[in-house]
C-alpha cells in the first residue's frame, strides 16, 4: 500500500507542478508529500525530481518512470471501473481527434463497427495533423503517433509503429539502393513539409538518433501524396509502416537502410486525466487496441 501511495503521489506532483499543490489537493502537509517522494527515490535508487522551493523538474529517469506510472494507474482505474460498471452500457457523444492520414485509414473505417456494438454512443471524428489541445477543445480522446510528453494527459499504447525508407522496385533498378546515410545525398528524397518548413528524416547511427535534412525535387505536406509518388517510382520516401506495410508485403515498395532504422513512434490513444473516465472513452480505446492487436489487421488494411 505504501508503494502504491508513493507512486500516486509522484504522478500527482508531476501533474500539478509542485508539492504544495499536490498536498492541498489531498488535504495534507507538503512535508508529507516530500517524505513519500524521498522514500520512493530511495527505494528505486534514482532521482526522479529536481526540487526547489519554487518549482520541480523531472529528471530523465523521472520522465520515463512517469509514463509507466500513468499507464499503470490508468489501467488500474479502468479495471476498477469496468468491474463496478460491468452491467452499464456506454452512452453519450464521443469527440475523437486523429492525424489525417492515419485517421482516414485506421480510425474512420473502424467506427461503424464500434457504433454497432455501442448503439447509445455517437461519434464526431476530427482529422488534422496538428497537436490538439484536448482540454481546451473538449476532445475526449486523441490518437497520436508519438511518445506522450504532457504529464497532464494519459496515454494508452494501441500498437507498435516504425518508420522505414521505401522506394519502388523500378526506382531502385534505375538508381540503385543507398547503402549508407551519406548515400541519401545522391537520391531524390520525397520529403514532407509542415507549416512551411521541411521535416528531416531520423535514423539510428553509432548508438544515437540523428536527423538528416534530405533533398529532392518534390515536397508535399500530405503523406498520402508522398506514398503515391514513391509507388510511382519518383524517389525515396520515409514513411510509417502503418501506411506502407501493405505495399511492402505486396512488393510494390521495398525498404532500404533498415539497419539505420530509429526507434518507432508508437501509436497511442491520449485523453485527459479524470477520476472517473466515461465508459464510452474506455470502450473506444479498448476497441481500437483489440482491433490493432489482431494478427492480420496490418496486412489487410
Amino acid at each position: 500500500m505504501d508503494h502504491f501511495k508513493q507512486i500516486s503521489t509522484f504522478v500527482d506532483v508531476a501533474a500539478k507542478g509542485s508539492l504544495s499543490a499536490a498536498a492541498r489537493a489531498e488535504g495534507i502537509a507538503p512535508a508529507m508529500i516530500g517524505r513519500r517522494l524521498d522514500a520512493l527515490e530511495e527505494r528505486l535508487g534514482v532521482k526522479l525530481l529536481q526540487r526547489s522551493t519554487r518549482k520541480i523538474a523531472l529528471t530523465n529517469e523521472g520522465i520515463t518512470f512517469l509514463e509507466d506510472c500513468q499507464r499503470i494507474l490508468a489501467d488500474l482505474e479502468n479495471a476498477e471501473a469496468a468491474v463496478s460498471e460491468r452491467s452499464a452500457n456506454a452512452s453519450g457523444h464521443l469527440l475523437i481527434s486523429a492525424p489525417a492520414g492515419f485517421g482516414r485509414q485506421h480510425v474512420a473505417p473502424l467506427i461503424p463497427s464500434f457504433l454497432a456494438q455501442h448503439r447509445n454512443v455517437s461519434v464526431t471524428l476530427n482529422l488534422n495533423d496538428r497537436v490538439v489541445d484536448l482540454i481546451g477543445e473538449g476532445i475526449d480522446v486523441a490518437i497520436r503517433i508519438a511518445a506522450l510528453s504532457d504529464s497532464s494527459l494519459i496515454g494508452v499504447k494501441l500498437a507498435d509503429n516504425k518508420r522505414v525508407v521505401v522506394a519502388s522496385p523500378a526506382y531502385i533498378k534505375r538508381h540503385g539502393a543507398p547503402a549508407s546515410l551519406d548515400d541519401l545525398a545522391k537520391h531524390n528524397c520525397l520529403a514532407i513539409s509542415s507549416e512551411g518548413s521541411q521535416r528531416g528524416w531520423t535514423f539510428r547511427q553509432n548508438g544515437k538518433n540523428v536527423t538528416l535534412k534530405v533533398t529532392g525535387n518534390m515536397v508535399c505536406n500530405d503523406g498520402a501524396v508522398l506514398h503515391e509518388w514513391a509507388l510511382g517510382g519518383k524517389g525515396l520516401a520515409w514513411r510509417s509502416m502503418w501506411e506502407v506495410g501493405t505495399a511492402i508485403e505486396s512488393g510494390r515498395l521495398v525498404t532500404v537502410l533498415d539497419e539505420f532504422a530509429a526507434p518507432g513512434n508508437d501509436i497511442y490513444a491520449v485523453f485527459a486525466q479524470r477520476r472517473h473516465l466515461p465508459l464510452r472513452i474506455r470502450a473506444f480505446v479498448d476497441f481500437l487496441r483489440h482491433a490493432y492487436a489482431q494478427p492480420d489487421y496490418w496486412r489487410n488494411t
